[in-house]
């Protein structure tokens, strides 16, 4: 049985400050958590990025909030996605690129306009052993959750219609 295992949202940003602080005030408003802040692996000297400097933000969602978050922003998709957006593992990421396209939010003059990522983690029952504490194990290859799978399940459960010809 395949389920929502969560949902990453994160808006990068590139710089600290207060594009920062604004991307962290439209995630908090967006998913009523709060956001952590995401930072650099390595110093970028043509971008003016030290390394450790924070970047972006990101908000993790699980559970009941995660499958309300992806039923309100796929609505700004046209429920429609491309068979690319999916990986071998089943999981499917899209973007938004302004998150006044999501129906029902407001534009906010004092956050202006950003786009966001959205990861959507797709698992089946038993995905536990590979991240538990103790007696860690593989998930086996049977029990993988394929590209196709996850495609039929969007399809089937989130009213999406997966096809190439996508704008």
């Amino acid at each position: 049985m395949i389920k929502l295992g969560k949902v990453t949202i994160n808006i990068g940003v590139g710089t600290a400050g207060e594009p920062l602080e604004k991307a962290e005030k439209l995630l908090s408003k967006l998913s009523g958590q709060k956001p952590v802040r995401t930072t650099s692996k390595k110093r970028i000297p043509a971008w003016s990025i030290r390394k450790k400097q924070p970047i972006g933000v990101k908000v993790t969602l699980r559970g009941k909030k995660a499958k309300e978050f992806v039923d309100k922003v796929i609505e700004a998709k046209d429920r429609k996605l491309k068979p690319s957006q999916f990986d071998s593992s089943g999981n499917f990421a899209f973007g938004i690129p302004e998150y006044i396209d999501i129906p029902g939010v407001k534009y906010d003059p004092e956050i202006g306009i950003y786009g966001f990522d959205v990861c959507v983690t797709l698992e089946k029952n038993g995905y536990r052993i590979s991240k538990r504490k103790r007696q860690k194990k593989k998930v086996p290859r049977g029990h993988k959750l394929t590209k196709e799978e996850a495609i039929s399940w969007v399809e089937k459960n989130l009213n999406v219609k997966v096809t190439e010809d996508v704008e």
